[in-house]
């Protein structure tokens, strides 16, 4: 698998061939002058023309009727044009891939047993392992809560093509799916659910991430933002960059590795089944954001400032590196702060790549290799005591 490109959409690719003469028959076809509405006058000069309903007449206005058929040249990413309730002729026939993929990696955390994990963490987890256990989880929890609302209140508005939006409604369901497993999780364990989910608020090394992405994602969350200025619309792409890139690409893929690597040991093996899962479907999510920005930026010719990119790299990393002393005070066998922070900046470096500017961490080294291979859920499980995750509701998921 392309972790960088999961659905192998970048090979080969050439744009879409547009014929706006060749429509299927589901399209709205030219039409001659509207019919009139048989003996009605019509004095009013701003009235096009009248429909006569069963229970009256309704008067159209002029120039808001229009017959022109959808031309999937007129879409964009953002300022488009075309009607947003026509779904073909497609623009990015990439993002309908996207959600076509996305439903074939069906699940709910009920379909995983967690019975082994209950003994685990009581039992066999050290002080400081239930330490990185419970932060992990109180940090994602909160995380994807404003993962969900960032992309279903602010970002999917403003996407100006469906096939956009359709994949982005599916991201919504997951993030909200995402957040159901980790209360999943908490609630099974029998962790405090309020001391847990209240530890953003009060731990301060969780919560100066969570402020660094709420000051980054600001402008898309603005209701009044107006993307036909050229500033709002650079910072719009900005904020999108830094949520795609780094909240969902660097900070939510780099995450999940403590406890992956509690898994490695024998140890919260239906905790880390569960962010399997969750891990796919981040993969997705990043790698269509960036997907998104890059045309978004071609499309209207936005430049970004390398400096100002630069920061915003730095700043994330500061807040990381902060986060990841508090949860590994001691480090656990098999993984420690420096593993954490040089395996950010080595994702950082690749997702720079995948979104075509400079490295922000040139000569980061990989410190976790076997982390990739987490999102390749495996068969080796006994069948009738957990879901085989390499089969899926939808069939087998297509990764090169």
């Amino acid at each position: 698998m392309n972790w960088d490109d999961p659905l192998g959409l970048n090979q080969n690719e050439s744009k879409p061939p547009v014929n706006p003469d060749n429509h299927n028959s589901a399209e709205p076809k030219p039409s001659a002058e509207p019919q009139q509405a048989e003996a009605t006058e019509v004095p009013d000069t701003d009235t096009a023309y009248v429909i006569q309903g069963v229970t009256g007449e309704y008067r159209v206005p002029r120039g808001e009727h229009n017959f022109q058929p959808v031309r999937a040249e007129d879409k964009r990413i953002v300022n488009g044009m075309a009607d947003i309730n026509q779904l073909a002729p497609f623009k990015y026939p990439w993002a309908w891939k996207y959600f076509l993929n996305a439903n074939k990696n069906h699940w709910t955390p009920l379909d995983i047993n967690m019975t082994q994990d209950v003994h685990d963490y009581h039992k066999k987890l050290t002080e400081d392992e239930q330490h990185v256990y419970q932060n992990v989880l109180s940090y994602l929890t909160t995380s994807d809560i404003l993962a969900m609302r960032n992309i279903g209140l602010a970002v999917m508005e403003k996407m100006a093509a469906p096939e956009l939006q359709i994949y982005q409604a599916r991201q919504v369901y997951e993030e909200a799916l995402h957040t159901w497993t980790y209360q999943h999780c908490i609630e099974t364990i029998g962790l405090d659910q309020s001391e847990i989910y209240n530890r953003y608020r009060v731990v301060p090394e969780i919560n100066q991430k969570i402020q660094v992405a709420n000051r980054r994602l600001n402008s898309v969350l603005r209701p009044d933002i107006d993307l036909r200025n050229r500033d709002e619309l650079h910072n719009f792409a900005l904020s999108y960059l830094f949520f795609a890139a780094i909240f969902e690409g660097c900070w939510f893929y780099n995450g999940f590795s403590p406890i992956f690597a509690l898994q490695r040991r024998g140890l919260m093996k239906g905790t880390a089944e569960q962010l399997q899962y969750i891990m796919r479907d981040e993969v997705m999510h990043c790698s269509f954001g960036i997907r998104v920005v890059k045309q978004m930026i071609e499309e209207n010719d936005i430049k970004l400032d390398p400096a100002e990119v630069k920061h915003m790299w730095e700043e994330s990393e500061a807040a990381e590196k902060t986060y990841a002393k508090y949860i590994l005070r001691r480090p656990i066998l098999g993984y420690s702060v420096e593993d954490h922070c040089e395996q950010f900046r080595y994702i950082a470096n690749r997702r720079a790549r995948s979104l075509g500017i400079d490295e922000p961490f040139p000569g980061a080294k990989c410190t976790l290799p076997w982390l990739d291979e987490q999102t390749n859920l495996r068969k080796e499980k006994n069948f009738f005591e957990t879901r085989v995750t390499e089969y899926q509701t939808g069939g087998a998921l297509s990764w090169d």
